[in-house]
């Protein structure tokens, strides 16, 4: 698949943050993580962040279409641990249906022109009663709140690598056929924020 130009500033400094997480967003990642099992698909996999916290004994396989990303992501690959990374674009997964029991997408859903269809395929590619976790900017709640993020994304949007703060991700995975068991409410930074896990039913909608 071909890769996206990609946004070189932007990587590096995704890269330094992420480095400098806060203690509870380093452990929101080791809990997620830690939930995947068997084969399992990051999609955007970025600089690398949640490799330290995966099982030990699933097979990994990381796509990231921006070419700055995967070079960073190189700086920080473990040593002595097998990862299959792939420049690869979620909208348009090239892998067989029901080939992972889990998928990994992290502040990545925001970032994808188009959501919806990312979610088709993660479904597609998940065998029935697979995992999709997922770590995510959402768009606020109230009124104001809403009105205030449709105003910034724009501008959030160029300097932030595509990032899209404003967009209403739980009802699009329930609406790509994720049931979802554990849900938590929070922020990255100043932004609404949701993290959790969906299991894909047993046939897709």
């Amino acid at each position: 698949m071909p890769s996206s130009a990609g946004h070189r500033r932007f990587a590096a400094a995704w890269d330094w943050l992420s480095r400098h997480e806060s203690a509870r967003e380093r452990r929101l990642r080791a809990r997620l993580a830690g939930q995947a099992t068997g084969r399992v698909l990051e999609i955007g996999y970025g600089v690398g962040s949640n490799w330290p916290h995966l099982p030990a004994d699933v097979d990994y396989v990381g796509i990231e279409p921006d070419p700055y990303m995967r070079e960073r992501a190189e700086h920080h690959r473990p040593a002595g641990r097998e990862l299959d990374l792939r420049d690869g674009d979620a909208q348009a997964l090239d892998f067989p249906d029901a080939s992972f029991d889990t998928v990994i997408g992290t502040l990545v859903l925001c970032t994808i022109p188009d959501p919806a269809a990312a979610l088709r395929e993660i479904r597609r590619v998940l065998r029935p009663g697979g995992r999709f976790v997922f770590w995510e900017h959402v768009n606020a709640r109230g009124r104001a709140g809403r009105a205030v993020l449709g105003a910034i994304t724009p501008l959030w949007s160029r300097v932030g690598g595509g990032c899209h703060p404003n967009r209403d991700t739980l009802e699009a995975i329930e609406a790509a056929g994720f049931a979802v068991d554990d849900l938590r409410v929070g922020k990255i930074g100043p932004l609404p924020a949701i993290s959790g896990i969906a299991r894909a039913a047993e046939a897709a909608p």
